[in-house]
């Protein structure tokens, strides 16, 4: 008996956007002898394990096809066995963890490391576990559950983690646990991150040990001030609704408090001017200078780089910067150099750039986006091409060593690279256009030493994206057509972005345009713009959007209207999708401009900007109580939102998720209950359960199919 082939949709649901299986986290020894990461079993497995790669000194080993044990890979820890088969159970504090950080895996999918690189720990059913990576052994503390965020102290004596809202620590070997702080109030919680620090500004831990492994930061979050939401399943009448505190725009923020802990419990408070400054977005402690803070006033255009006195708690200024529109976050930074001098990631000159102390080492060939590691020689960055480079390199980031002499690029081919080092070895992530998924190769002193395997599968589908630029402000651009194309007949277009901050979609790599070239094989000319306001580009081009997000959709028509001068674009049928930010400006393209677009396909759309978080929504459109006008001109559902003309009404679908905790179902209510006011035909799709992430299979492969049926209906194709 044969089986038909899967279809496209249904293997992109079943391998999670064929992510599972591809290695992942990685750490590396700081002796360069070892490798740890995780990786599931296989393409269809979301149970990510946790393994070793023991680098090789001579030429490059390859992992692939060795069986565990056997090769250099080596298995350090097994969910399925540490749980002795039974099934995760996850507690609801675990569930937001995952859902911050837009996890759908299971088993390991975090872990942390002690400074050797020898001994980690994870948290599997709330339950504490570590493992010896040098042995290969795997065991379970005995403590006080669920546990979230387990953490080694670098010497690997101890283990701090957090359980119902306190945080513990716990000896190694299993002995000695203790409470070090810990109030019993539901409202206060110690060692977790607030929801807006992991939700907006990439800051996911909420304590940090000292290189002496003798205290720890830890930041103390009182929510109590917090508006409380009420989420609920319509679909499950009988389930009591999820109390939420949402810190919505305009309204207050959870009180967020930081204190150097001793391994006794006795606490110091960190002093600094938090009236002002109430952010607090990140912290790095290292042997290379005291605690380092920074802080963030509530509207985003001063920062304070803060060194922390871990014996007072009095802290002192370093470095501060302003910023008339916003200061952005990134990865990596601030740190200290071994040499102790602050290393940051700042706009000057208009350019973004890496300094370190208060020497920019970069100029505007370069657009800083990441650092990665920080050693005595150099400063490993990402980063994109800068406005002043001489080709514009679209849709490609790569992997920088920066010093006082120069710099180097250390990925070659095009593509979107990243990087992780230390003890003179480099894991090099390589997502490139002709490829499918990521090529991860360890280089020793630049060498090539080995490939970490990937168990990912293959889609099956290779897209054919053509870069190029569109409309007077050169909008980076990917263009899909279909694979069986004749390259004459003009195709009815869909436009496909994101088309917002932080959500780039214009990627030099394989895999990110697989699902719009599966919409390009239904007959479609894709179009993936990535207009003001995206990252990748320069300072200015993210925040000309400053009071105004609909520029964004500007730069879509003029992105448009432009490719359509020299390719087959059918501009009677022109179609937009998107997710979020994307399924906002999908809704507000068939609304302002229904002379360009026909239909729109709205995903879990921001529809009223006062609804979204104060971290975020006040960044870009200010403070709703100072500037009514500016979300007004933003929403989707004030008059000034409906204003399109009346004739004609463009088919809309709104999309979204009964469960959603980020965008909540509340925007997609409002948008209808609107457009019903106002006579405007369109139609709602709830997904009873699922959240602001779609990784249920059944959900995430029968949604695509149904937005090809509605595109086609809508555009009366065949």
């Amino acid at each position: 008996m044969t089986t038909e082939p899967e279809s496209f949709p249904r293997r992109h649901a079943r391998t999670q956007r064929f992510t599972l299986g591809a290695p992942r986290a990685f750490s590396v020894a700081p002796d360069g002898s070892r490798v740890v990461f995780l990786r599931s079993a296989s393409g269809t497995d979301r149970a990510n394990k946790l393994w070793v790669l023991d680098v090789p000194d001579g030429d490059e080993r390859s992992g692939t096809g060795v069986p565990p044990g056997e090769g250099p890979e080596r298995i350090a820890a097994d969910p399925g066995a540490l749980l002795g088969g039974s099934l995760e159970e996850l507690s609801a504090e675990e569930r937001a963890r995952r859902e911050r950080s837009r996890e759908g895996g299971a088993g390991i999918v975090g872990y942390a490391t002690d400074a050797a690189v020898e001994l980690a720990s994870f948290a599997l059913s709330g339950r504490l576990f570590v493992a010896e990576l040098r042995a290969g052994t795997a065991r379970e503390l005995d403590v006080p559950g669920p546990v979230i965020d387990p953490r080694p102290s670098p010497d690997g004596r101890y283990v701090a983690y957090v359980a119902r809202g306190g945080l513990r620590v716990v000896e190694a070997e299993g002995g000695g646990d203790l409470a070090l702080a810990e109030e019993g109030s539901e409202n206060v919680t110690h060692g977790l991150a607030e929801f807006i620090a992991a939700e907006e500004m990439g800051r996911s831990r909420g304590f940090w040990w000292s290189p002496d492994s003798d205290r720890l930061l830890v930041s103390r979050v009182d929510d109590t001030p917090v508006r409380r939401w009420w989420i609920s399943d319509p679909a499950q009448p009988e389930g009591e609704p999820q109390r939420v505190a949402y810190p919505a725009a305009g309204t207050d923020n959870a009180d967020v408090r930081l204190f150097v802990t001793d391994l006794s419990g006795t606490r110091t408070e960190v002093v600094w001017d938090r009236a002002r400054y109430p952010y607090l977005a990140h912290v790095h402690w290292s042997a290379a200078g005291a605690p380092l803070i920074l802080v963030q006033a509530r509207d985003q255009r001063s920062l304070l780089f803060l060194a922390v006195d871990p014996d007072s708690g009095a802290t002192r200024m370093v470095h501060a910067d302003e910023d008339p529109h916003w200061l952005d976050l990134f990865p990596g930074v601030p740190s200290w150099s071994p040499s102790g001098q602050l290393v940051r990631v700042a706009d000057e000159g208009g350019a973004r750039v890496l300094a370190v102390g208060e020497r920019p080492l970069t100029g505007p060939q370069l657009h800083v986006r990441a650092v990665l590691d920080v050693s005595d020689d150099d400063v490993l960055v990402s980063a994109s091409a800068g406005e002043a480079a001489a080709e514009p390199e679209i849709g490609e980031v790569h992997v920088y060593r920066v010093n006082e002499l120069g710099m180097e690029r250390v990925s070659q081919e095009p593509g979107v690279h990243s990087a992780v080092r230390s003890g003179g070895v480099t894991v090099l992530v390589s997502h490139v256009p002709d490829k499918a998924g990521a090529e991860v190769r360890v280089l020793r002193d630049g060498k090539h030493v080995a490939t970490v395997a990937s168990y990912a599968e293959d889609p099956g589908l290779s897209p054919r994206a053509r870069f190029t630029q569109g409309g007077a402000r050169r909008v980076p651009c990917a263009l899909l057509m279909p694979r069986e194309y004749d390259g004459d007949t003009p195709l009815p277009v869909l436009m496909d972005p994101y088309g917002g901050p932080h959500g780039p979609r214009v990627l030099a790599a394989h895999n990110a345009h697989l699902t719009s070239q599966w919409f390009a094989d239904q007959g479609f000319a894709v179009v993936v713009a990535d207009g003001r306001g995206t990252p990748g580009r320069s300072p200015a081009w993210e925040k000309e959007i400053d009071g105004d997000f609909t520029l964004s959709l500007d730069d879509q028509v003029d992105a448009l209207h432009d490719l359509a001068k020299s390719h087959p674009l059918d501009l009677s049928r022109v179609a937009i999708r998107g997710w979020s930010y994307g399924g906002w400006l999908a809704a507000l393209a068939v609304l302002r401009r229904p002379d360009v677009f026909h239909a729109g396909i709205a995903g879990a759309p921001v529809t009223d900007w006062r609804l979204y978080d104060t971290h975020y929504t006040e960044r870009y459109l200010g403070d709703p109580t100072a500037t009514p006008e500016t979300y007004a001109k933003s929403s989707l559902v004030t008059d000034e939102g409906l204003s399109a003309p009346a004739d004609p009404h463009r088919p809309l679908m709104i999309v979204h998720g009964t469960a959603d905790d980020n965008v909540v179902f509340a925007h997609a209510l409002r948008l209808s209950s609107a457009l019903l006011a106002a006579g405007r035909p369109h139609e709602v799709l709830p997904l009873s359960g699922v959240t602001h992430i779609t990784p249920q299979e059944q959900v995430a492969e029968n949604l695509l199919l149904l937005q090809v049926d509605f595109l086609k209906r809508a555009l009366n194709l065949g």
